[in-house]
């Protein structure tokens, strides 16, 4: 019995595959965001990026700010996805 229950944990343990990717948290600041829509058109570009976990967007602050996997996606990415919907983005100092 101990033998089964042995080979059963190291055969769990070779098949799982590490989890190696980091959740950042990035705050961009949009500039271009003046009116009750923009944020909402911000987010949803942000959204639609593979690897993007969470926007909040705020049009008080002017900024937007994205938790992602770092795996799949990059400042850039999510920079990118910002200006092609007319809200250049850069990342804002901590």
């Amino acid at each position: 019995m101990k033998r089964i229950f042995s080979v059963f944990i190291l055969s769990t343990i070779s098949f799982t595959s590490p989890s190696w990717a980091d959740i950042q948290r990035v705050t961009l600041s949009v500039p271009d965001m003046n009116c009750p829509v923009c944020p909402i058109t911000v987010q949803k570009s942000l959204e639609a990026v593979n690897g993007v976990k969470t926007v909040e967007t705020s049009l008080e602050n002017k900024e937007a700010v994205v938790t992602y996997d770092d795996e799949k996606v990059t400042l850039e990415n999510l920079t990118l996805a910002t200006k092609n919907t007319g809200y250049p983005s850069t990342r804002k100092d901590q």
